[in-house]
């Protein structure tokens, strides 16, 4: 998603195997409608009350009593996720009587906080989207260590691997409140029907897919190339897949520099699509000018002939098409990012939630946040996912997303980080610089594969300090 710090922070465990063979099998039914999400319930008192799946259950977290007190939760969460997220903070309200005031923030986050806190209103608590930002604001003296009660409820609910990466010196500074499976590829069923194509399990299998596509009169792929982000999620993919788990952690931690010749075979694969400007809708300078959301509404618009078929980003996008006619599970499809390598690959990213204003207030938010209850209520909405492994997959509103969601759960510690979230900020996560740079340079000449090694490094090389 977006990007990071230095290795501290995480470790990435086990291997991909287990969820990609969890999430191959959970996507072959994704031809089912989708259905409604029901609005959350919420009683009040220091308990509540929410529903779990359409179903009245008692609450399972304790909230202090909080009546006159006020919060401010700072995100770069925009349009119905920021509403959805709102709904959550709604229930905190009822439940405790404080009051939240969420606080649009502009990415990177880092640099806003910053900011604010130079001024002397910093936000009471910030939802951080990588492992860097938590660690450069430990490293700053912003954030503060999670109580024993959120500890507590991560404990419960998190998985060791989820806990890890919101670590900084042995001390839990974040709440990993969203997750991301970034290796998935949704796309219009019409166009895939009218084409003859099919759901490629392979590299090769993607490429004969976007040629099927492109010969049927339609463009194979939508990149959103203006934002920086969605380009280092399709190196990761590829990378991850075809040199393997090690190299990726190695490249991760720029243990091995991006000259590697690891490195030059994924760009040379990307090329094989970024290359081909009649596989990209309106071409590389066409991607550079669109955005992650125009990406995917440009995809399920247009009848049955949109402006692509196909569009790549983690589950997440079903937001998007939701701003859009399409159903998804029957308009909207989605199959697994195909294997490059031996396996498929699986990349996760998150948000974790992080306490600047150390107070009974804030750790009982971030307490709250690490609960099935919270994140129960914005399952239900849509458009999210959660590492949360008690929230019940019955709350998520389509067979679509459960699927998602179980595999999620299921790998336990069996994932990759996103591997730009785990570098500097200055090389994995600000716009129009390092990686987010380097990267939409080289979708506009996919032939200069040296070229962008050679940029990727230099800007790794000063932002790593090696």
């Amino acid at each position: 998603m977006r990007t990071s710090r230095t290795m501290g922070t995480r470790r990435t465990l086990g291997r991909t195997s287990r969820i990609a063979a969890t999430l191959a099998a959970g996507a072959l039914a994704l031809s089912l409608t989708a259905c409604g999400g029901d609005d959350d319930g919420g009683g009040g008192g220091d308990k509540g009350g929410q529903q779990d799946g359409g179903k009245d259950t008692a609450a399972s977290v304790t909230l202090p009593k909080l009546d006159g007190e006020s919060l401010e939760v700072a995100a770069v969460w925009t349009g119905a996720e920021q509403e959805n997220f709102k709904k959550v903070l709604a229930e905190f309200e009822k439940r405790t009587g404080a009051k939240v005031t969420f606080v649009p923030a502009q990415d990177p986050i880092i640099n806003f906080l910053g900011s604010k806190i130079a001024g002397g209103a910093p936000p009471d608590v910030a939802m951080l989207p990588q492992p860097g930002a938590i660690k450069q604001a430990v490293d700053k003296g912003w954030a503060k260590p999670l109580g024993a009660e959120a500890t507590k409820e991560l404990g419960e609910n998190y998985s060791p691997g989820w806990q890890e990466i919101g670590k900084v010196g042995g001390k839990q500074y974040g709440v990993y409140y969203k997750a991301a499976n970034k290796s998935l590829i949704w796309y219009n069923a019409q166009v895939f029907e009218n084409a003859g194509a099919a759901e490629p399990k392979t590299w090769d299998e993607l490429l004969t897919a976007a040629q099927t596509i492109y010969d049927s009169g339609v463009t194979p792929l939508s990149v959103g190339g203006a934002d920086g982000w969605t380009l280092t999620d399709w190196f990761e993919n590829v990378y991850l897949s075809q040199a393997g788990p090690e190299k990726y952690d190695q490249l991760a931690k720029h243990e091995i520099k991006w000259t590697d010749p690891s490195v030059k075979e994924a760009l040379t694969t990307l090329a094989e699509i970024w290359g081909k400007k009649d596989y990209v809708a309106g071409g590389a300078s066409g991607a550079l000018q669109t955005e992650f959301p125009a990406s995917v509404t440009q995809t399920f618009t247009g009848g049955d002939q949109p402006k692509a078929g196909m569009v790549y980003e983690g589950d997440f996008v079903q937001v998007n098409i939701g701003e859009t006619d399409a159903e998804i599970g029957t308009d909207a499809k989605v199959f697994p990012f195909p294997s490059v390598g031996d396996t498929a690959p699986v990349v996760s990213g998150g948000d974790a939630a992080v306490v600047l204003e150390d107070s009974k207030a804030a750790q009982a938010l971030a307490t709250w946040l690490a609960s099935p209850d919270a994140a129960t209520i914005q399952a239900k909405l849509g458009g999210y996912l959660s590492p949360n492994k008690n929230v019940d997959v019955s709350a998520y509103p389509n067979d679509v997303q459960k699927k998602i969601a179980e595999a999620l759960v299921a790998a336990g510690d069996d994932f990759r980080f996103d591997m730009s979230d785990q570098a500097p900020q200055a090389f994995g996560g600000t716009p129009g610089k390092g990686e987010w740079k380097a990267l939409q340079d080289f979708l506009k000449n996919p032939k200069d594969v040296a070229g962008a090694q050679a940029k990727l490094e230099a800007d790794a090389a000063a932002a790593y300090g090696s």
